[in-house]
């Protein structure tokens, strides 16, 4: 129960917590008059998102806050409530107040979320608005995903790892999952995101497979591929069940439903996309790969796109088929350009047929179906006469329904209103009955100014007005210098300072006739309207199927149009285990360099035989983050179908691809950063393959020197002795690991060349065998800015450290003492002792990589305790 404060109930705030009881979770919008009203808590928090006054009014004997805004602000007001992350129920009146003695009858119309907002302020054009649905038990989780702007609805099921994969990937703006399984999901699930709790009884298997085939009006499941899909299932009836519960009961534009195979598409984890900066930049006015190949025309095509960056494909079939069509549109510049005009004419069909199904269209949307339909058949032209086996299948997927435009034109004038209740939008000629009710509001219209200049004549009132307003209606107004002359039959009903208003039994007759002409013409053309809105409904599978052509169409079509303008070229994909990359190039970083500046291209070769591991040394700022994800970013792209920024790419599919760079916003809960690089190391280690690609960037660096060397080589040794043998890039600061090349076979050394120039170091940001033997950080503290007085104390210190490493090394000490302690441990140090009994009971061919590193920082905090 809402908490009403004492609040004395009038029979209003009464009907209004009766209603906001049904809807405790939600924002409760109610329609008062011309204004939406909220109260109490509700008013507080509307007023601080929307930045509106916050008002108290008297309420018997106490007083109640008050937040509001016209109820045509709607459209201004509620995405700034469902962007804050806040359920809303809209409460309408459902009767109109003058037919009503009694206080007016109210109810919720529609409860919108975060993720069933069909909103067009709320939802971003080029990405999809996902309502995701969780069900976990033992073994693995389902998952469900629908989008009802666009109609899609998507099942899946496996292990957490998986699942938490495709969670990252289409990034759901809420999430709905059981009351009892919320410490499941809290540890699996700790990023921020708007969530809903169910009942645990929703996702019984029972009940949602009833649910599934209620709403497909099937007997089985087997038909969508999803009949055994034990897990998922529960999931997606939770969501039919959800959206029924928000008032979202029309959605016959969900006719499909379909699986996705774990083995179709690339693993990539939250860290890996984020690192990748695929979709989002990590730095405020940082770029990410999205903005740079994103030239797609159409709404569809941008958010498929964003699908495709993040479910890249395994399936070399597959992928040679988009290359092939992208290379076909790549050699044909001049046909792109006509092809991408009547793209650019489509507009968002996809969403626009949507709201057909949801009945939240206006007629001037519905008129954009009509041009875009009509502008398809240019498309399909295009395809048919094209000799490329695609296009031409495309062209038969593509329906231009032509009967539905001559309907469309029939009905709708050329420019309708956005809002249907502005009306005159029924085009002339249409309806007989709708023209002559209209014929007849018109002519009566006519009549009372023909009165009012007869009535002029017959009392000789020269200034004599007619008006009209909602309380008398139409009447005749006489300013006062001429009240002798009004008569008699006359009715006066109000008196104004300066002139007096009259009916007359004439004008109150033409009036009756002219607002139950006005009332007709509303109905009819309502009518008319909700006819139009059926005959739609009967299109909305072949509309959609147009709308994923054109998005397959306008992808690839982007795919081309950005080989031409940034020089990319078509890779080749096998079934090897080879990456062999010839004058790579970051596709993001050559695109955002100062003008005159060339990016450094790079060769890259791995494979599982006899370079497996690259050990990647050079100076901080010299590039070797950029080799990393270059590397990272050529193989997703070859792998969605997309030309290369490279001179020649040979890719044997990868089907998992890891990154370990920087650390990571679990720092925000308390992780310390060694903690969060093991914890996300550990599960690239527990899940590499034979086709893994792995990118690690500096790993170790959370602790400290020894401790960081350690781990880092034990690392390499374990991914070097795995028998899936993961190609794997190391970049690293650590020179000491560059002596793995001469011990490991399939390790070999690379480093970023920098020259020396009178004390100053410049980075040619080219790799070359070996490793590199300084790490030039001190020239890179100068370059920063540094002041100098600490620049040349770090030179002395550093060459007196390398002298004693040097003697070291030679087992020679200068006057037979060292200045400065090099080794890991003192031998009179107390805990020496104690650290060797530790290492003594480690069986290392027992222990996994995790607990490898977790003993290892235990003995560190060992140290750390000692010291304190």
């Amino acid at each position: 129960m809402v908490k009403n404060k004492k609040i004395e109930e009038t029979p209003l705030m009464k009907q209004y917590f009766q209603i906001k009881n049904k809807y405790p979770d939600a924002l409760l919008l109610f329609r008062v008059g011309d204004f939406y009203e909220t109260f109490v808590e509700d008013a507080i928090k509307v007023s601080k998102i929307l930045g509106i006054v916050l008002t108290s009014r008297s309420n018997g004997s106490s007083k109640v806050e008050l937040a509001g805004f016209p109820h045509h602000s709607i459209d201004t007001y509620l995405p700034k409530l469902v962007k804050a992350g806040h359920r809303v129920a809209i409460c309408e009146q459902l009767e109109d107040p003058k037919k009503t003695k009694t206080i007016v009858k109210r109810g919720v119309t529609e409860l919108i979320t975060p993720g069933t907002s069909t909103n067009d302020q709320v939802l971003n054009t080029k990405q999809n608005n996902y309502l995701a649905a969780l069900y976990f038990t033992k073994k693995e989780v389902g998952a469900a995903f629908v989008d009802i702007s666009t109609g899609e609805f998507i099942v899946a099921e496996g292990s957490i790892d998986y699942i938490e994969n495709l969670v990252n990937s289409f990034d759901p703006s809420e999430i709905i999952y059981s009351k009892l399984k919320q410490e499941e999901y809290l540890k699996y699930f700790p990023q921020k995101r708007y969530t809903f709790l169910l009942e645990d009884w929703l996702f019984s298997s029972d009940y949602s497979y009833e649910k599934l085939t209620s709403h497909f009006k099937t007997k089985t499941l087997k038909g969508f591929g999803i009949e055994n899909m034990n897990t998922a299932i529960p999931a997606a009836g939770a969501i039919l069940h959800y959206l029924s519960e928000n008032k979202q009961d029309r959605l016959k534009h969900l006719n499909n439903i379909s699986r996705i195979e774990k083995d179709d598409f690339i693993w990539l984890d939250r860290f890996s996309i984020k690192n990748l900066e695929l979709i989002n930049p990590n730095l405020v006015d940082g770029s990410p790969l999205i903005n740079v190949i994103d030239k797609t025309i159409t709404p569809m095509g941008g958010r498929l796109l964003k699908q495709w960056i993040v479910m890249p494909l395994k399936d070399k079939r597959n992928i040679e088929k988009r290359l092939e069509l992208v290379d076909f549109l790549f050699k044909n510049e001049k046909g792109n350009t006509n092809l991408g005009e009547k793209l650019s004419k489509i507009g968002d069909l996809e969403r626009l047929i949507s709201k057909v199904a949801l009945r939240r269209i206006n007629p001037r949307e519905i008129r954009h179906i009509k041009n875009a339909l009509s502008h398809i058949e240019g498309i399909k032209k295009v395809c048919e006469n094209s000799e490329n086996k695609q296009l031409f299948k495309i062209n038969e997927k593509l329906n231009s329904c032509s009967l539905l435009q001559e309907k469309i034109d029939k009905i709708l004038v050329d420019e309708p209103p956005v809002n249907i209740n502005k009306g005159n939008f029924i085009k002339e000629g249409y309806s007989k009955e709708l023209d002559k009710i209209k014929d007849l509001k018109k002519t009566g219209k006519e009549y009372i100014l023909k009165l009012r200049e007869r009535e002029i004549v017959k009392t000789g009132i020269s200034s004599l007005k007619v008006g009209y307003n909602s309380v008398f209606g139409y009447y005749l107004e006489v300013r006062n210098t001429h009240k002798d002359k009004v008569p008699e039959e006359w009715h006066r009903k109000q008196t104004l300072v300066s002139a007096e208003r009259y009916i007359t039994s004439e004008l109150k007759e033409y009036e009756e006739k002219i607002l139950s002409s006005e009332e007709k013409i509303d109905t009819l053309e309502n009518e008319i309207y909700q006819e139009l809105l059926y005959e739609l409904t009967e299109y909305i599978h072949p509309i959609q199927i147009n709308s994923k052509a054109i998005a397959y169409l306008d992808v690839l079509l982007s795919f081309a149009n950005i080989a031409q303008e940034y020089n990319y070229t078509k890779p080749q994909i096998n079934d090897s285990y080879v990456i062999d990359i010839k004058d790579g190039r970051h596709p993001v970083i050559e695109q955002n360099l100062p003008v005159g500046d060339d990016y450094i291209p790079n060769d890259i070769y791995l494979n599982n035989d006899n370079q497996q591991v690259i050990i990647l040394t050079g100076p901080n700022m010299s590039g070797k983050s950029a080799v990393l994800r270059q590397t990272a970013l050529i193989v997703l792209l070859a792998q969605i179908g997309s030309f290369v920024p490279a001179s020649s790419a040979k890719i044997g599919i990868v089907d998992k691809i890891f990154t370990r760079v920087g650390a990571s916003d679990n720092l925000s809960v308390g992780e310390s950063t060694f903690m969060v690089e093991m914890l996300e190391t550990a599960s690239i280690l527990n899940n590499v393959s034979e086709r893994s690609l792995i990118l690690l960037d500096e790993i170790g660096r959370g602790t400290s020197t020894y401790d960081g060397i350690s781990i880092a080589w034990a690392i390499t040794e374990f991914l070097h002795q795995n028998t899936t043998k993961p190609k794997t890039i190391f970049a690293t600061h650590y020179h000491e690991l560059n002596e793995l090349a001469s011990t490991l076979k399939r390790v070999r050394n690379l480093n970023i060349s920098v020259k020396e120039y009178k004390n100053k170091v410049i980075f040619l940001r080219k790799l070359k065998p070996g490793g590199s033997e300084h790490s030039f950080g001190i020239h890179v503290a100068q370059m920063a800015g540094v002041p100098n007085k600490i620049v040349e104390r770090a030179k002395l210190i550093l060459e007196e450290l390398e002298k004693q490493r040097t003697n070291i090394k030679n087992n020679k000490v200068v006057g037979g003492k060292v200045s400065v302690q090099l080794k890991m441990f003192d031998v009179t140090d107390p805990i020496y002792e104690r650290v060797k009994r530790e290492l003594n009971k480690i069986d290392i061919n027992a222990l996994t990589p995790i607990e490898a590193m977790m003993k290892l920082n235990y003995l560190k905090s060992l140290l750390k305790k000692d010291k304190g």
